[in-house]
């Protein structure tokens, strides 16, 4: 069995020159892929967020979006991260580093907006509501420590 590569990891081939008299290709399915993310902070409704493949180019960007999915794009602007150096549990040193990623930064044009949708509906789910719980009991034992903190060692049921 062959050596697979993940679909991020994938080098793009250049697309067959036309040349006249070839037969035309009806159907173009570009090998890129394009994943939307939600944002960290506040940004308008009609910025979009995607994290693209690394060669995609922001005229590739528009081309697809405009043409596939037929959204008008106003502009697109792209940035590429460095991946997280991901450090031993128990030694000091970098055990391996993620790939680096290629995010791009839609402005949709007309009146083209998006919003997340929330699936939840609002309700907060079990786990939120154990870490709020247990970041407010956090909060309160780092109190307790800056109230007594000459006292440390001494057990607390005895301070």
């Amino acid at each position: 069995m062959a050596h697979r590569l993940p679909l991020w990891k994938r080098c793009i081939p250049q697309y067959p020159i036309y040349w006249k008299g070839d037969p035309q290709r009806y159907l173009f399915l570009p090998q890129f892929w394009m994943k939307m993310v939600k944002p960290k902070g506040k940004v308008p409704p009609n910025r979009v967020q995607f994290i693209v493949h690394p060669q995609m180019s922001k005229i590739d960007i528009k081309n697809y979006l405009e043409k596939i999915y037929k959204v008008p794009v106003v502009s697109v602007s792209t940035r590429v991260y460095e991946g997280e150096e991901k450090k031993h549990p128990e030694k000091r040193y970098v055990a391996f580093r993620e790939d680096d990623y290629k995010m791009a930064f839609v402005q949709l044009g007309g009146d083209h907006t998006f919003e997340f949708p929330d699936i939840f509906d609002g309700k907060k789910t079990n786990i939120e509501k154990e870490v709020e719980e247990f970041k407010n009991l956090k909060k309160k034992q780092s109190i307790d420590e800056q109230k007594n903190w000459s006292k440390l060692s001494i057990p607390p049921w005895f301070r």
